[in-house]
């Protein structure tokens, strides 16, 4: 199995920590390694190739984080065009250097994952569901709670129970609370976490069938002798915005979808970020030199210049975040809104 890692995001949600210059996937959250280096080890586990897509601003940043890798392994956008465009370049690559119908695994940079076996076993399992079927296999998540800010896949007919794969039925956007409950209540939706696996063949058979726009794509880059050319470059910034799962997913004729066998999430804010790092009794996270509190729980400080005491007195709930780029004083309940003012500051 390929394993490609979409590496382009800028994490606005995490502001100040996460930023357009220095994005969450570079950065160390939840351990010693970063969220990217993390997620290379795990796609290091599923097969001897791996990829990292991402645009220039990244690259070097990149490199240097994931030093293991060779350097044709860094596939350098020339501009974002949305993950629809990002996939595509990365098949057009692969289609040059690999067998056609070797299973591509397209994960992303800055989830959380803990059981790295189960990692392994689903993906295997998409895998080879994906070429047996010649149909893209998704993973989904079993739901732990009602959220509003996931999709979800709405599952349909067992493909093979004992190994929790299912056809899907359909996708369904960012719910409101109630809804999320009944999805959840129900038992047949799944958490839409962004993983898909298929081969090259698999990819622009679908294409062919739903997306015909993006195989037409597809076919413009793929005509390119020259992959890293001015010629290839200009006409892949001709692309508009895609993403993939409206541009194709969603029109899929024929999908499966394997129920993930690991714990998941998708470090959007720093709620998501306080509750997957280790907390003291009163649930405080703290990182970071010279902070100072009096009577706080739940709460999540980290204070990146040394130099400057951060104190905190009498709160709960809260993020406090001090960095070079700026300060963060908010309820964790509402920290989602940091993209807000990250997308006013740029």
């Amino acid at each position: 199995m390929i394993t490609v890692i979409i590496a382009g995001g800028s994490g606005t949600r995490l502001w100040p920590l996460s930023t357009s210059h220095r994005p969450k996937q570079l950065l160390a959250l939840t351990g010693e390694r970063t969220l990217v280096q993390q997620a290379y080890d795990r796609a290091a586990r599923l097969g001897d190739t791996v990829y990292i897509v991402t645009e220039a601003s990244h690259a070097a940043a990149l490199r240097e984080q994931l030093h293991e890798l060779p350097d044709h392994a860094f596939l350098i956008e020339p501009g974002r065009r949305g993950t629809a465009h990002c996939i595509i370049f990365a098949l057009d690559y692969i289609s040059r250097h690999h067998a056609a119908d070797e299973p591509v695994a397209f994960i992303h940079s800055d989830h959380h994952v803990r059981d790295i076996n189960g990692f392994v076993r689903s993906f295997h399992t998409a895998g080879r569901v994906s070429t047996d079927n010649q149909e893209i296999c998704l993973i989904g998540v079993e739901p732990a709670f009602p959220s509003t800010g996931l999709g979800y896949i709405e599952r349909n007919g067992v493909v093979d129970e004992a190994a929790g794969v299912y056809n899907v039925q359909s996708f369904k956007e960012k719910p409101d609370y109630d809804t999320a409950c009944r999805y959840v209540e129900s038992g047949n939706y799944l958490w839409n976490c962004g993983y898909f696996v298929g081969s090259v063949d698999t990819f622009l058979g679908e294409m062919n069938q739903s997306a015909p726009e993006l195989k037409s794509n597809y076919e413009i880059l793929h005509g390119i002798a020259d992959f890293s050319s001015d010629e290839y470059n200009n006409a892949y910034l001709a692309l508009d915005n895609q993403v993939i799962d409206i541009a194709l997913i969603e029109k899929a004729q024929k999908l499966a979808v394997v129920s993930a066998s690991f714990d998941w999430m998708d470090i959007g804010n720093f709620k998501d970020l306080h509750d997957v790092v280790p907390k003291d009794k009163a649930g405080n996270y703290f990182y970071g030199e010279n902070i100072h509190t009096i009577d706080t729980e739940e709460v999540y400080i980290r204070n990146e210049e040394p130099g400057k005491p951060v104190a905190v007195i009498g709160l709960d709930n809260i993020v406090v975040v001090n960095t070079p780029d700026g300060i963060l004083v908010a309820r964790k309940d509402m920290s989602a809104k940091c993209g807000d003012i990250a997308k006013k500051l740029q």
